[in-house]
């Protein structure tokens, strides 16, 4: 089974890692360069799951995962925050908003496909 990623990050570099590192594990990667693209993609896919960082121009994280969530046939996609930033408080703010899960960067591929795989399996 092919599991369906949608990967938000301002950072091309980024987004390459993460195509790199999922790709051979059979994922099929989606990327959008920020939150306003992000939604503009989702609106033509159905992903099994979605990393997002949470520092973007012109939607932030927070507000991805906001307007994620308030579409009905995402409010149970798992969402994964993939982010530099490690403080608690913003962990609290990125559950409240309707994350699945937090990991920082930089990743270790083989623990973000197993998260993958755990969430949207």
């Amino acid at each position: 089974m092919t599991l369906e990623i949608l990967a938000v990050d301002d950072s091309r570099t980024m987004r390459d890692m993460i195509r790199l590192a999922l790709l051979p594990a059979g994922f099929n990667v989606h990327t959008a360069d920020d939150g306003v693209h992000g939604i503009e993609v989702l609106s033509g896919i159905t992903p099994d799951a979605i990393i997002t960082d949470i520092n973007m121009p012109r939607m932030d994280g927070f507000g991805f995962i906001d307007a994620v969530r308030g579409q009905e046939e995402h409010r149970a996609t798992p969402i994964l925050v993939l982010t530099t930033e490690a403080a608690p408080e913003l962990k609290a703010r990125a559950r409240t908003a309707g994350a699945t899960g937090w990991i920082v960067k930089p990743f270790d591929p083989s623990k973000l496909i197993k998260a993958l795989q755990m969430v949207a399996g």
